[in-house]
């Protein structure tokens, strides 16, 4: 069972952005005025759309991106008193987690864009971590699609001895259409929940089958995945 973190379990966007324009700024020189959608997307991914909207000149094999997930972690630590007053857990997300965790043979972990540093921090400061294996999650401290992420995951859940799960046993909860996408790359289902702005139209033309109000309803996430999985 997969999550992704932003706007599908939590909202940690303000605190986020700014950490974003200072560590864009510290490691290029520029200011960051146009910003680009977080949806679907890494960390690393975004650092390049950045530069581009920026007019900002990098190098791909320069080791700048690097120093950008450096800076970010640190200006997001840096701002970790602010989770909790500008961020907010997604109503239901918790009971949701636990609910899922009490189902057989079941591993739930994460598909975040942000680094491991800075995803670990949003779900320990809002106390969903304790549902979740966060050692096999796929981040965005690669430079790879949440599509191949996904495809990873699934390796490191089967290394030392774990199950090896299949493709149809592989659960994606997310709020956007280009999670969407990724899962059905990826191999794996994708529940969604209208947590975001995109709608249900949209969520559905990029291919989902199932569609949650929210997570408030663990009962309804259960059986969505139920339903997802059945063969």
């Amino acid at each position: 069972m997969l999550w992704n973190i932003d706007l599908t379990l939590l909202d940690a966007g303000q605190v986020m952005r700014a950490a974003y324009a200072e560590a864009f700024e510290k490691v290029t020189g520029e200011p960051l005025v146009y910003l680009t959608s977080s949806a679907g997307r890494t960390d690393s991914e975004m650092f390049f759309e950045f530069c581009a909207r920026n007019y900002v000149e990098v190098e791909p094999d320069t080791p700048v991106l690097g120093e950008f997930l450096a800076a970010l972690e640190e200006s997001f630590a840096d701002r970790a008193d602010e989770l909790l007053a500008r961020g907010r857990v997604m109503p239901g997300a918790a009971a949701s987690l636990a609910a899922v965790a009490s189902l057989p043979d079941t591993v739930q972990t994460v598909v975040s864009g942000s680094t491991r540093v800075n995803a670990t921090a949003k779900l320990v400061a809002f106390g969903l971590d304790p549902y979740l294996n966060l050692a096999i999650g796929g981040y965005g401290s690669v430079n790879y699609p949440k599509s191949s992420l996904i495809q990873s995951i699934r390796l490191h859940a089967a290394g030392d001895g774990g199950r090896a799960y299949t493709e149809t046993e592989t659960v994606f909860v997310t709020d956007s259409a280009p999670d969407v996408r990724a899962a059905l790359i990826g191999g794996a289902t994708p529940v969604t929940v209208l947590n975001g702005s995109t709608t249900e139209g949209q969520l559905r033309a990029a291919g989902a089958r199932i569609v949650l109000p929210d997570l408030t309803d663990p009962r309804a996430v259960m059986s969505a995945v139920h339903q997802a999985t059945a063969s």
